[in-house]
């Protein structure tokens, strides 16, 4: 439960007041422009910290439970890996069918039996909303690891991060996401984060994989410059960020649409010749055969930095929400 002043317990007294510590990261729609100016920062102070001497004991004595219903090889290794490198100890519950789960037990339930053990929840859960759910029941922080088709808040500071490392400025930017739009929930959460910047945005998808109507009218309500096409051709020469996303076989259940969309879009060196030279190409990963692995070595391939920048992000969460940052 969270206490009179929105701030859940944890410990024994609130430490270091930066606008995070107790909270919930629960969807990007709670974040302002002078939030993500403070993650930045202190997330380059954690890559400094890695680069430099690899670990600290910032948070040495604390404990992160992270909670998977779904598979996960990024977001669950890097936030162990964040939780790490700050000097605290994980409880790793990846495999949700060993669990007490498999007996029936509760979402609720199972939050408040870990954070009877953990100071921070990180849940992933295949149904949209699970994470407002447990914060609901939770005294301790949790934070959203992906919510079936909704969102993925982590990601899309790490993919803004990404941005921002990259090309130096977000303002003014040309941004392009390609593929999966529909099921998509890393592009549903970085459209809704790049509202908070004066941007252009441009959908390219089939028409079955459209970003929903919702997120769409979500993003002109905010005023912003929105397109949408089927052909990436259309837009490659214009793009500062070429976001791809993988068609997700699982969120499919005729398994024939998924095999007629499927490569859709396939970036390629041939393509990247009528790109900018100074631009970057996402992607959230795994990747199937949408970007082609001859284009790895490219300067502009950004996607392993984005990875590795995770890993810089999620250790500046979990500082600022347990009160060390």
């Amino acid at each position: 439960m969270s206490a009179s002043n929105g701030i859940k317990t944890v410990g024994l007294a609130p430490r270091l007041h930066n606008g995070f510590y107790g909270k919930d990261i629960i969807s990007v729609r709670q974040f302002s422009r002078e939030d993500l100016a403070y993650i930045f920062g202190v997330a380059d102070e954690m890559r400094a910290v890695v680069k430099r001497v690899g670990s600290t004991d910032l948070l040495k004595g604390h404990v992160l439970a992270c909670v998977f219903y779904e598979p996960s090889t990024r977001t669950s290794s890097s936030f162990i890996a964040a939780m790490s490198r700050l000097g605290g100890s994980v409880i790793p519950i990846n495999e949700v069918r060993y669990s007490s789960v498999t007996k029936g037990e509760s979402l609720p339930d199972t939050i408040r039996t870990l954070e009877s053990y953990a100071d921070v929840i990180v849940l992933r859960h295949p149904e949209v909303g699970a994470s407002q759910v447990a914060a609901q029941y939770a005294r301790k922080p949790i934070i959203n690891a992906g919510d079936g088709v909704g969102e993925h808040p982590t990601q899309a500071l790490l993919d803004l991060y990404t941005i921002q490392s990259d090309l130096g400025q977000i303002d003014g930017l040309h941004v392009a996401m390609v593929g999966d739009l529909r099921y998509g929930r890393t592009v549903h959460s970085l459209a809704r984060l790049l509202c908070l910047y004066d941007v252009q945005m441009t959908f390219v998808s089939p028409e079955i994989l459209r970003l929903p109507l919702d997120v769409m009218n979500e993003l002109k309500a905010h005023g912003k410059s929105v397109r949408e096409t089927y052909d990436v051709q259309d837009i490659i020469a214009e793009a500062d960020v070429l976001y791809v996303t993988r068609v997700q076989r699982e969120r499919f259940a005729d398994q024939a649409q998924y095999e007629a969309v499927k490569d859709c879009y396939v970036i390629t060196p041939e393509l990247m010749q009528k790109a900018k030279e100074r631009m970057i190409v996402m992607h959230p990963l795994p990747r199937v055969n949408e970007i082609s692995y001859a284009l790895d070595d490219d300067p502009r391939a950004a996607y392993f930095r984005q990875m590795e920048n995770g890993m810089y992000i999620r250790m500046a969460l979990l500082a600022a929400v347990l009160g060390k940052a």
